[in-house]
C-alpha cells in the first residue's frame, strides 16, 4: 500500500495505491491522520483511481478520516474511483456521506 499527499491549491490529496485493507489499514489511518493534524488546508480530496481493492476495515478507515475531517469543518470527496472501489462505495453507502467529483 502506498500513500501519497499533495496539494492541489488548498487542497489536500490523499492518493491510495494498492489495497486498503487489514493489513494496510493501521499505516494508512497513521499517515493519514498525521497528515491532517500537520497541515492547513480547505478541503479534502481522497483520489481512489489506483486503489484496486478495499474491505470493511479499508471503509472504516475512510469513514474515520471523514468524520476527523467533518470535525474541522472541512468538505471531504471522493475523485476517480476504480470500478471496483466504486462498486464498494455503492454498496457500502459511502456515497451518501462523501461526495464523488
Amino acid at each position: 500500500m502506498e500513500v501519497y499527499i499533495d496539494f492541489e491549491g488548498k487542497s489536500m490529496v490523499f492518493r491510495l495505491i494498492g489495497e486498503l485493507d487489514e493489513h494496510s489499514a493501521e499505516f494508512v489511518r497513521r499517515r493519514l491522520d498525521a497528515s491532517i493534524s500537520e497541515n492547513s488546508f480547505d478541503a479534502v480530496i481522497f483520489d481512489l483511481s489506483r486503489l484496486s481493492f478495499m474491505d470493511s476495515t479499508g471503509i472504516g478507515v475512510v469513514i474515520g478520516r471523514y468524520k476527523l475531517i467533518r470535525k474541522l469543518n472541512k468538505p471531504v470527496c471522493v475523485r476517480n474511483p476504480s470500478p471496483t472501489v466504486d462498486k464498494i462505495f455503492k454498496m457500502s453507502g459511502l456515497y451518501e456521506i462523501i461526495s464523488k467529483i
